[in-house]
Formats: structure tokens, C-alpha cells, sequence
């Protein structure tokens, strides 16, 4: 069959996967090889070096798991699940049978390659593949490139909530108001507020947690419930001293966890058992282990409401900031095997609202997608390797959905695309699938005919094309039939962060993420942004590679705008060096950034410079996320250090510092566990970052009383030096300061007063610049040693020069060449401008 449209969708899942394809306009599960409608995500390597997947794959991994505990080596892994969690980073998965290493993307393809052979009627080349809607730039590739891997050749992706909306939104009667999709899934949670408007779906907002799932669940009863058994029952203290024992036995004991979080969502209680021998480790003194523990709701309750109660919150903060509560929605839709909790179920009905329970939380994402497939046209390039033009070639330009009940289609001959003779008439009649409408025949041409065709209300509407010639005979055509939903229509994706880059602020000197207008949150995609007047802060020479220019990109959260770098995701560098541009550009030259996203969410710059009427388009390589292990304990450390500076500033009592504190030692407490795990230090970064943020409020809050004291000290200090050095222009501009210092004064707007400081600070300099030069001459002289510089004897050299002068007679003129060619020598860190290669806006 050659299809026009995508027609299949696929659920990429964290711990579960499924595909699903259109069948006589209706989205359908493609059953697996053990007659599931869901696979688990899980890749094993025999010692035969073939490659299994699914649940013969998940079974190997549990006893995998259960051997590492016999001589406390995890070094021999050959079966992997939960890989989706480090899509984007450059973590590894090291086969013993395989005698490799495999990464995210390599074992994500492998499922996709599962999933694609459960349709045995016909090759796929194209495809729709769900991603959370918190999902990173990078992540998004990643997935692309699994997909690559497994064969596809044109791939869609499109954002979970969205997926299981409209699965949700062809089935309910609730055409009107606000959802919101409760998206917990194995590895990821995705809150998307929706408006749907008589039918229309249009995505409000989206959060969610990349690192909060199904998997934190497991591990949550494994340390509530199933250790202290341990701990109670057998001797294991240098078992949990030993990093690399401890994680070894939580990981063996997931297995007994999740299956009592599955149980117990359809059951009150649960006994977790184990036969001698089941498992294979001793305790310090060499008693086999066994598990026998009753566990009911209360006690499942008590481990696992904390890390339900971390989505809930994430949803009713998107609640709030959209001035909504629980008692505005309409539906709550639950998405994901963890929403069958009864735990969580109570929780969102005390919390939130009565969550509608009519979809299955299962397969509603990859149904979803499917009928998004089905509305999304199968790409030229795929077209055309599939064309049989023999048959006459037809466009037909209908909408995949709709919520009118009468629509025109435009339908036209493509004869450029068809070999076999075209007769002189030929008619098209176009008939629904139940036979209860046809538009008869009408004459169509290579021009094109406009066709109303008419709706069936709430469903799929599927449409047989056939052509005939002028004698009634039927003439063989492609496609021969097309589909329309009608009565829900989904509106486009939007961004679920801030695109934007990092420049330096001429005001202030700092280097700060910056939004780019027409990126913002929840902008709808496919989108453009802009950044012009853009500077460089030095000359690019042409042909040099050495000279160059820096754009990093950036995802940015909610409220990103002017935060610091660790606050947001990289996406990228963008190096724009003297061997890409024609001739020379300036110092101080313009640069105008257009960066524009599709549907896919797959992001292209286009760097314009007006000096040169030059522009340079660049396709963005996402790079691969990296935590170093000593860096983040320490960002750790350094957020405690925060936390007790406030407390000595008299913030013992603040409640959001207590929160702050008790999350950070959970923070603390996880990063012990996960030092070796690079899914699970993402997981500890995500959270501290948030942590961070709090801490940064705090602090604001604070800042006022120092700030307005740093303001009236400076402000006095420019006043006595303008009386000193001053004219009429500088009396001008100081009286400009003081009528603003007066403002923000009375506001205490901190972060206006923090960009006024600064600029009094450079005006300060300005004015007594002379001063500042001959101190940096000196500064350098007296401290050369504890600089790193590029080229000592050259550096030694200028130090003399500028001391000279200095002696001799001082000026700008003089001493500036001088201090400028030191800042050259200089690592970018230790130069007192920071990054010269990043823009300035």
C-alpha cells in the first residue's frame, strides 16, 4: 500500500513502548510478539551476540540484576532498560557479549526496529514518534537519530501530552474549556494545560521533569519499604558504607518494587516474596537473602505519595501561573502505567480535581499519535520512492481534521508524476466509507477541481477515490483514498522553553541568557526568532580560524530571562570563525541572528552581518549533556554555603528556606546514591537547579538593604569626582543618575537597582579612567605571577612598557594599547571583560 499519509505512530517509552497505525480511519494498536499492546523498552545481548528486545529481554535483566548481587559486580551488563532517560548524553552501555559499548540512541533504535517489524503487511519509512513535552533540544535529536538508525526515513516528533489529547478529545464529549494532561510516565512526568474552544485544541503551557518517573517510584519503595526490611532482618552495614554494593543491591531490588507498585494499583495489599536462593547475595555474615513483606496502601502511600506529590506540584504551579485551579479544568486526563495508582488518583482528586479515567492510560499516547500521523503528508522524498506511476498520480489537499461538517477538497491530476496515458476526460468520484455519500462524478484536470465533500460528526471519515474515463471505465490511481477526523482539532505544538542565547550585557558587563523574541514559551511551532544589533567585541580576520565568534544557545525554563548559565540547557555552541566570512569584520560590528524551528522542533540559524551584507546559515548538531561528578558535588556544597549565609543574614524562620533545605538534603541524599549514574546525576541537577532558584529569591529579598547601601556610596563617589574632574556634560549625566537613584529607591526594585550600580560604576571609570589604567599597571606588575599568561617574556615586556609611561607621562592614549594587549594574553576566565568571543546586546 502506498500511503500519503504518515498513518503510524509510535510511543517511545522510558519502560514501555507501542506502535499504532490508521486502519480504516480508526488509530489502531499493533499487537506484540506475545500479543501485547505494549512492549518493554528493554534491549538484551545474548552471549550468542543477537540482539533481543521486549519482555524475553526484560526477564534477562532481572536476572542480571539478581547475579550482580553473587560477587557484587555489575561489570558484565548485557541487558538495559530505561536508556531514554540519558538520550542526549554521552553516556555508554558497555555489552560483555557484545564486546562494546552501545549508547542511548543505538539501543533506542533497536526497540524502534522491534516495534517496526510487528507490522508484517508492509514496509514503514515514515513515521511519528512522541516525546515528553520537557524533553531537551538535544534529547529531541537523539531521538531523531534512533529513528535514523532504525531505518526511517522521515520522522515526525511530536510532544506526548499532545498525543494523548487528541486520542483523548475524538472519544469525549467535552468539546469546551481547559485540560490538563497528567503525564507520569516510566521516566518522565509532562503537565500540558490545554483550551479547547468547540473542538479546537490549543496547548496553553507545558511543564515537567525529565528525571521523575516511574523509575523514582521503584526506588522510592526500595529505600521505604523494602531496605529497612532488609536492614531489620539481616546484617548489611558495609553493604549500604560501599557505594558501588548499595547501588548494586536497590537495583536488584526494583524488580520485587515494581511489581508491588503494579499490583498494588488494582489490589489493597501485596506480599512480596522470595524462595531461598532467589536471590543470590549474603549479608556480612553469609546469610542468603529472603523477602517476605506484606506491604498495604498505607504503606505504598507513605513511599511513594512525596515523589507524586513533586508532579502534582509541578501541575499546580502551571495552574497557577495561568491563573487557573483545579476547579477551573474541565478534564484531567491521566497518561502513563503510574496514574492507575489509587494513591495518586486520591491525591489529584484532594489536590487538583476528579481525574477522568475513560481513556486508557496505556496506549492513549500512541493512538494519539497515529491519527496525528494521519493528518501529517508523507514527505516528497518518501513519495517518490514509493510511487507507482504506472497508476495516475493524484494531489489530493484535504485537512487531516476538522470540526466543520461539510469541507473542500482540492483534487488534481499530477501528470509529471505519472508514465502510463492520461485519457482526454477523466472523472473522479469520491464516496465515504459508509456508503451513505458520494459526490459523483466530477470532472478533474491537471489545474485542479474543488470537491465538498461531507462529514460524519465524531469520528474518522474515510474517503474511497475512484477514477474513470469518459466510457465508465475505472482507471488505476494513487492514492485511492484519503481520511478526515472530524469533530477535534489539534493546534500546533508550542515551545516548552525559551530559545534564546547568551550575549553580554552592555550595561552591566555580565554574560546573561536572553530570550529571542518570537522563542518565548509556549510560542506555537513551527517559529521564528530575532536578535538584531547584535555586537562583537573584537575584529574577525578572514581566513583565521583563531578569530571567531561564539552564539551559545540555550533552552531557558520559565522566568529564564537574565539568569545565569546554569539555570538553563545548552543546546550548542555556534562558532562563526574568520575562515567562514569574506573579509574582515570589525570590532564593534552588527550582527543580526535569525533562528528558526519547525514543527519537529529542529533548530537553524542565520547569522546576518550588515558591514559585510553577509549572511551564514548554520543547522544546529546538538551536543551531547556531560556532568562531571566533582563539579556538580560541588555546586552542591556551594548551594548548602548559600543556605547558611542566609541563615546568619536572619532568615532562620523564612518557610520557603526550610523547604529549600529539606530538599536539598534529599538532593544530597540521591547524589550519594547516584554518583556513578549519569541518568541519575541529570536527575540530581534538575532538582538543584530548582532548589537554586528558591535560593536566589531568598536573596533577592534581601539584597535590597546592601544594594541601597553599595548605590549611595558609589553615587556619592561619582558626585566627588565629577566635582573634581567633571564638565557640563558629566553634570548632565549625574544628575540623570541621582533622579533614577531616587526611583529605584522608592520601588527597591533589586534588579533595576543592580543594573543602575553597575552603570554609575562604569560611568565612575570612565570619568577617572586614567586612574583605573595606571592601577592595572600596577595591579599586573605587582601580582605577574599569579596570572597564566600565554606568553610571560611578551607580558613582562608591556608591564615595563606601561611603567614607563606611567613614570613618565600617563595618558589613555598610552596606556590603553597596552592594557589591552595584556588582556590578550590572558585566559579568557582571568580577563576582567570575561568572554570576548560571545556577543554583545
Amino acid at each position: 500500500m502506498t500511503r500519503i499519509k504518515i498513518d503510524y505512530g509510535i510511543d517511545l517509552g522510558t519502560t514501555n513502548s507501542a506502535i499504532s497505525r490508521i486502519e480504516h480511519g480508526e488509530p489502531t494498536i499493533k499487537k506484540t510478539d506475545t500479543l501485547k499492546d505494549t512492549m518493554p523498552s528493554c534491549v538484551y545481548i545474548n552471549k550468542k551476540r543477537a540482539i533481543q528486545v521486549g519482555d524475553s529481554a526484560y526477564n534477562a535483566l532481572k536476572r542480571q540484576k539478581l547475579n550482580a548481587m553473587k560477587n557484587w559486580d555489575s561489570g558484565k551488563d548485557n541487558a538495559f532498560i530505561e536508556f531514554k532517560r540519558t538520550m542526549g548524553t554521552d553516556m555508554k552501555y558497555n555489552s560483555s557479549n557484545l564486546g562494546e559499548e552501545l549508547s542511548s540512541e543505538q539501543l533506542s533504535a533497536e526497540v524502534l526496529k522491534t516495534l517496526k517489524s510487528f507490522v508484517k503487511d508492509e514496509n514503514i519509512n515514515s513515521i511519528v514518534i512522541t516525546v515528553p513535552a520537557a524533553f531537551k533540544n538535544n534529547q529531541k535529536e537523539s531521538t531523531r537519530e534512533a529513528a535514523k538508525l532504525a531505518g526511517f526515513n522521515h520522522i515526525e516528533l511530536l510532544q506526548e501530552p499532545v498525543a494523548a489529547s487528541m486520542s483523548y478529545g475524538l472519544d469525549s464529549n467535552k468539546k469546551d474549556g481547559f485540560w490538563l494532561v497528567f503525564d507520569f510516565g516510566g521516566g518522565t512526568f509532562d503537565a500540558a494545560l490545554l483550551k479547547v474552544e468547540e473542538g479546537i485544541m490549543k496547548v496553553v503551557d507545558t511543564e515537567g521533569d525529565n528525571y521523575l518517573g516511574g523509575k523514582n517510584l521503584d526506588f522510592a519503595i526500595v529505600d521505604e519499604i523494602i531496605l529497612p526490611y532488609l536492614s531489620d532482618n539481616y546484617s548489611i552495614d558495609s553493604i549500604l558504607k560501599d557505594d558501588i554494593k548499595k547501588q548494586s543491591l536497590r537495583n536488584s531490588m526494583k524488580y520485587y518494587a515494581e511489581e508491588a507498585k503494579i499490583k498494588l494499583s488494582f489490589n489493597d495489599t501485596h506480599n512480596i516474596l522470595s524462595d531461598l536462593g532467589d536471590i543470590p547475595g549474603e549479608d556480612d555474615e553469609g546469610e542468603e537473602f529472603e523477602l517476605d513483606i506484606t506491604v498495604t496502601q498505607s504503606d505504598m502511600e507513605k513511599a511513594v505519595s512525596p515523589v507524586f506529590q513533586k508532579a502534582i506540584d509541578v501541575s499546580l504551579e502551571l495552574l497557577k501561573r495561568n491563573n487557573l485551579m483545579g476547579s477551573s479544568l474541565d478534564s484531567l486526563i491521566l497518561v502513563g502505567g503510574p496514574t492507575y495508582s489509587p494513591v495518586l488518583r486520591r491525591m489529584l482528586e484532594e489536590q487538583i480535581c476528579v481525574p477522568d479515567t475513560s481513556a486508557d492510560p496505556m496506549t492513549v499516547v500512541s493512538k494519539g499519535a497515529a491519527l496525528y500521523a494521519s493528518t501529517i503528508d508523507v514527505s516528497e522524498e518518501v513519495r517518490e520512492q514509493t510511487r507507482d506511476k504506472t497508476k495516475i498520480q493524484l494531489e489530493i489537499s484535504n485537512a487531516g481534521s476538522t470540526v466543520e461538517t461539510e469541507e473542500f477538497i482540492p483534487i488534481k491530476i499530477l501528470k509529471d508524476k505519472t508514465e502510463g496515458e492520461i485519457p482526454e476526460k477523466v472523472f473522479a468520484e469520491i464516496t465515504r466509507g459508509d456508503k451513505a455519500w458520494s459526490s459523483g462524478k466530477v470532472e478533474i484536470n491537471t489545474i485542479g477541481e474543488v470537491v465538498e465533500i461531507q462529514l460524519n460528526e465524531g469520528k474518522t471519515n474515510v474517503f474511497e477515490v475512484v477514477l474513470y474515463d469518459k466510457q465508465g471505465n475505472i482507471l488505476e490511481s494513487e492514492p485511492s483514498s484519503f481520511s478526515i477526523i472530524q469533530g477535534s482539532k489539534i493546534g500546533s505544538a508550542t515551545l516548552p522553553y525559551n530559545i534564546g542565547v547568551e550575549l553580554k550585557d552592555k550595561a552591566t558587563g555580565k554574560v546573561r541568557f536572553r530570550t529571542l523574541k518570537g522563542l518565548e514559551k509556549n510560542q506555537t511551532i513551527p517559529a521564528v526568532g530575532t536578535k538584531n544589533g547584535l555586537k562583537t567585541q573584537k575584529q574577525i580576520r578572514p581566513g583565521m580560524e583563531s578569530d571567531f565568534i561564539k552564539i551559545p544557545l540555550y533552552e531557558g525554563e520559565h522566568a529564564a530571562e537574565g539568569t545565569r548559565a546554569i539555570y538553563n540547557e545548552h543546546i550548542t555552541d555556534i562558532k562563526i570563525s574568520g575562515a567562514d566570512l569574506p573579509s574582515l569584520l570589525p570590532e564593534s560590528s552588527d550582527v543580526d541572528l535569525t533562528v528558526n524551528i519547525d514543527r519537529s522542533e529542529k533548530i537553524t540559524v542565520i547569522a546576518y552581518f550588515p558591514y559585510l551584507d553577509y549572511s551564514t546559515e548554520i543547522g544546529v548538531d546538538t551536543t551531547k549533556a556531560s556532568i562531571e561528578t566533582p563539579w556538580l558535588e560541588n555546586e552542591i556544597r556551594k548551594a548548602k554555603g548559600s543556605i547558611v549565609e542566609l541563615k546568619v543574614d536572619g532568615n532562620f524562620h523564612n518557610g520557603k528556606l526550610q523547604k529549600v533545605e529539606t530538599d536539598l538534603e534529599q538532593i544530597e541524599k540521591s547524589f550519594r546514591n547516584n554518583k556513578n549514574d549519569v541518568d541519575g546525576k541529570q536527575e540530581v541537577l534538575t532538582n538543584l537547579r530548582k532548589s537554586l532558584k528558591t535560593i536566589d529569591e531568598i536573596n533577592d529579598m534581601n539584597e535590597w538593604p546592601k544594594l541601597e547601601e553599595s548605590l549611595k556610596e558609589e553615587f556619592y563617589r561619582l558626585e566627588d569626582a565629577n566635582k573634581e574632574l567633571g564638565n557640563s556634560k558629566t553634570i548632565k549625566v549625574v544628575d540623570q543618575f541621582r533622579s533614577q537613584l531616587d526611583e529605584v529607591i522608592r520601588t527597591k526594585d533589586v534588579k533595576l537597582g543592580s543594573v543602575l550600580l553597575e552603570e554609575i560604576g562604569d560611568f565612575f571609570f570612565q570619568m577617572t579612567m586614567i586612574y583605573q589604567l595606571i592601577g592595572m599597571v600596577q595591579l599586573f606588575d605587582r601580582d605577574f605571577n599569579t596570572f597564566h599568561w600565554a606568553d610571560r617574556n611578551t607580558a613582562r615586556s608591556l608591564i615595563n612598557k606601561g611603567l614607563q609611561i606611567v613614570g613618565e607621562n600617563p595618558s589613555v592614549e598610552g596606556l590603553r594599547p597596552v592594557i589591552i594587549a595584556l588582556f590578550d594574553l590572558l585566559p579568557i576566565e582571568e580577563r576582567p571583560s570575561g568572554d570576548d568571543s560571545v556577543l554583545v546586546g
